[in-house]
């Protein structure tokens, strides 16, 4: 049996952290057996849909770097793969539905559904239809139908027994029938399917052999047994997987913090930290590894090696993860990577120059080892762009120094800048180490007045390789500055 698995994301919403871990476990379980991997837009919520998120499911797996083997955008041997392209296939299997009495129409008005609802609330009953349409005859079904009522299809739910469903993850699963939803509407009355018909017809028609999906599904999974049952089908192997909770044990939501993948792009992650991190969502290939490329995780992936407990999202560990991988990252492939935020600044022009490329790439070992995501670049660089305002009096004079002995630190750091770029920077550290000794004082309070003046900050990139791609000029320039605030106080 070839492996055939899918992705069948809903155009309502921007794609989120657990529809991508799905997508990402049902890639991998299909590389890791040699089968195929399938793009399915399930689009009948024609009220909810949005393009702009239907645009979002492509541009972030273009982002992620990995792909489907047959989707709307790839020729496949049973597409369409857009569910709205399918709506006559959904009628006609309602139909033979209704036709072999597995489903009947439905005449039941909207007033009449929500007065049942409130009925049952009132009574503290449980929530459901009451079958009344179920077992109406030939001639009241054709009264109402002359009456231009324009029924839904109820699937016929057993009145009694039980369901049993295995599933690869969670084991054998045996239900009620009676606590199945009592008589589901598989096709709505325009003529469009609920995600129940149109879910069991699709996988059924795309030869779909394993449906991963997150654990919030499994209560449907009795009820699309019964449909696979009632169109004489074999369902295909099922697998739950794990729930992805919040810090809090909630499911992860935006209150959390970012879930939207465009927001972790958005701020400066890069791709393969969040695959290799979400992978480990759930999954695990030892107690000791945690990091994979892509290709790795296409031969090491197994359901074996699925958690059955619910995976915590932990930002702070995403944000090592990350930061691992920028510095990791070859310093072309960074500095192109960093390039669009130093241009949404305006710091970089829009078609950079050769020269404003090059101090990009100079940028890099100030910053490299520094970055948890690439937004950080900003805060960090901005003195390098942008004129810094010349520091007060007191935050340039260390606590152990006072202002008469912080403007003799300035004006010694003035002259060893005369010589600065003829000497390597463990050379220039040498002359400041040993200028520090012949004033007297720490070479931090030496160096501290200098960060200060040349960054406006007391924190900064390292200080040396600052002043190379600042320039002497303008380092000298911003040292009188604050020489001046200093003297003149």
């Amino acid at each position: 049996m070839k492996v055939r698995v899918r992705y069948a994301p809903s155009p309502t919403g921007f794609q989120h952290i657990g529809g991508v871990r799905t997508a990402l476990f049902n890639y991998l379980f299909a590389r890791s057996k040699g089968g195929e991997f399938i793009l399915r837009i399930e689009d009948t919520d024609r009220e909810r849909y949005r393009q702009d998120a239907m645009e979002d499911i492509y541009a972030t797996f273009d982002w992620l770097g990995f792909h489907w083997d047959e989707g709307p955008d790839i020729h496949g041997p049973l597409g369409p793969y857009v569910q709205s392209e399918r709506v006559e296939l959904y009628r006609e299997h309602a139909r033979r539905l209704v036709e072999n009495g597995q489903a009947y129409p439905c005449y039941c008005s909207h007033e009449r559904l929500e007065e049942l609802k409130a009925e049952q609330r009132r009574q503290g009953a449980a929530p459901g239809y009451d079958r009344r349409c179920r077992e109406l005859s030939q001639r009241e079904r054709e009264t109402l139908e002359q009456r231009g009522t324009k029924p839904v299809i109820r699937f016929k739910v057993p009145l009694e027994g039980t369901t049993v469903a295995v599933d690869e993850l969670l084991g054998r699963i045996e239900t009620n029938n009676t606590e199945i939803n009592p008589d589901p509407v598989l096709l709505k009355s325009d003529g469009f399917p609920t995600y129940h018909l149109a879910n069991v017809v699709d996988d059924h028609l795309m030869e779909i052999t394993h449906i991963m999906r997150a654990q919030e599904w499994l209560p449907s999974m009795p009820l699309h047994v019964l449909l696979y049952r009632a169109f004489s089908w074999k369902p295909p192997l099922y697998c739950h997987l794990p729930m992805v909770l919040g810090s809090d044990g909630q499911k992860l939501s935006k209150r959390h913090g970012a879930t939207r993948v465009v927001e972790f792009k958005e701020k400066g992650y890069l791709p393969e930290a969040v695959l290799n991190y979400i992978a480990l969502l759930g999954w695990s290939f030892d107690d000791s590894r945690e990091f994979f490329t892509l290709k790795e995780l296409q031969q090491l992936f197994s359901l074996d090696r699925l958690n059955k407990a619910p995976a915590v999202f932990d930002y702070k560990k995403l944000d090592w993860f990350n930061g691992m991988y920028i510095r990791k990252a070859q310093a072309q492939r960074l500095a192109a990577l960093l390039l669009p935020y130093l241009q949404q600044r305006g710091w970089i022009s829009e078609n950079p120059s050769e020269d404003e490329r090059r101090r990009v790439e100079a940028l890099l070992p100030l910053v490299q080892e520094r970055l948890t995501v690439l937004s950080d670049v900003l805060p960090l660089v901005g003195f390098l762009f942008e004129e810094v305002p010349t520091p007060a009096a007191e935050e340039l004079i260390p606590r152990r120094l006072d202002r008469i002995q912080t403007a003799e630190v300035l004006r010694s750091a003035c002259s060893l800048l005369a010589d600065f770029d003829g000497q390597s920077d463990e050379e220039n550290e040498q002359r400041f180490r040993r200028a520090a000794e012949d004033l007297g004082v720490k070479l931090g309070d030496l160096l501290m007045p200098v960060r200060v003046a040349l960054t406006g900050s007391r924190v900064s990139p390292p200080l040396f390789e600052s002043i190379r791609v600042l320039g002497v000029g303008k380092t000298l320039e911003r040292l009188k500055n604050a020489l001046g605030n200093l003297e003149g106080s």
